[in-house]
């Protein structure tokens, strides 16, 4: 592979539009990312999102795409009208049954395949413990983290067994925090041994049990790195995720033009630091200048033996293992039979039996 083929896979990027631009076309084909992220501004209704995904596959013929979205429920729902999208983290949770977590993530996951979406980043592993705290709330699945374990993995379990590569996030963990990482850098002050105990055991829980994906806290932990946030911080993302809990999945970043990052140094400079701490993949949602100034920096520092080209195709590896594993989900898809799938009675007597409170206590699947 070339520098920029490496570099490229290390990019999750997003874009503007419903379409496919010229502009985006040339950018896609100059930087050759390794996946792209859908929002809200990109799709409007099942069929258009087939199409889209298959455009974005097909202008990738090399080495297919990771196609992400946030599909969470509740107040993070990125899916158009006509599929099925279901209420918060909390309110299913609140079914008090594990196994209607496991149906809701296998009913979001076969609407997702069924348009060319392969990844989800979901399910949120943060337990909300602090009830000031703006930004996490109805995400989590519960205030202490044995509900976080409960339905995070069985949520996680519904979509990959349906075919949709999951990404537990925020690590190390988001609830304690009082400030949105979107406008400013949180700071969580708690100690070790309570972080040991609260925010790491849902991560610690799903990785045992093969969570392929996880994504970054732009968070600051004192009691684990005196200085830098989770995505920039090597004692974090390499010595406790990767050595101590044993993680061999892909490691993203939230959003690198989040102000709890871009507030502290250009995208350039820390998207080589995330990369450094021990990142796979950094994500950057939405400017394609910054996305360009983020792979020129890490070609640079690549050239300049700031990152070492082993580092990279660790990291490289590591992405293209998780696509080969997904390999049929990452395939374009037949838009004249995506009605077959979204938005199914089926489905719809699922989110109503979420509505009506239905579930009966029992063990994940």
């Amino acid at each position: 592979m070339t520098i920029r083929d490496t570099v490229g896979q290390l990019v999750m990027a997003g874009f503007h539009g419903t379409d496919l631009s010229r502009t985006f076309l040339d950018w896609l084909e100059e930087y050759r990312p390794g996946g792209v992220i859908l929002f809200s501004r990109n799709l409007e209704d099942p069929e258009q999102v087939a199409r889209l995904t298959n455009a974005l596959q097909e202008h990738t013929p090399t080495l297919p795409l990771l196609i992400a979205i946030d599909e969470e429920g509740g107040r993070v729902s990125r899916l158009p009208q006509g599929f099925t999208t279901f209420p918060a983290a909390s309110r299913v949770a609140a079914c008090h049954a594990p196994d209607v977590a496991y149906e809701v993530a296998a009913v979001t996951a076969r609407e997702l395949r069924a348009v060319g979406i392969n990844m989800n980043m979901a399910p949120v592993l943060d337990v909300n413990s602090n009830p000031a705290n703006p930004i996490i709330g109805d995400r989590a699945y519960g205030t202490e983290p044995e509900p976080v374990c409960a339905y995070g993995l069985a949520v996680a379990r519904g979509l990959e067994d349906n075919g949709i590569i999951p990404c537990g996030k925020h690590f190390p963990g988001h609830g304690e925090t009082n400030t949105d990482s979107h406008h400013g850098l949180p700071v969580v002050e708690a100690d070790c041994a309570r972080l040991d105990a609260v925010e790491l055991e849902p991560f610690r829980r799903a990785i045992s049990r093969g969570l392929p994906a996880i994504m970054t806290a732009h968070v600051r932990y004192p009691a684990l790195d005196a200085e830098a946030p989770a995505t920039l911080s090597k004692p974090i993302l390499t010595d406790l995720l990767r050595n101590r809990l044993g993680f061999e999945g892909v490691t993203l970043t939230d959003d690198m033009e989040m102000r709890a990052i871009l507030d502290h140094q250009p995208i350039g400079e820390a998207s080589v630091r995330a990369l450094q701490a021990g990142a796979d993949m950094v994500v950057i949602c939405h400017e394609q200048e910054q996305q360009g100034a983020a792979i020129a920096a890490i070609e640079h520092a690549l050239e300049g033996g700031e990152l070492s080209w082993e580092r990279l195709t660790a990291s490289v590896a590591r992405v293209r293992a998780l696509k080969d594993k997904h390999l049929a989900s990452l395939q374009p898809v037949d838009p004249s039979r995506v009605a077959q799938t979204v938005g199914h009675p089926r489905h719809q007597a699922l989110l109503a039996k979420i509505h009506n409170g239905v579930g009966e206590p029992d063990s994940p699947r």
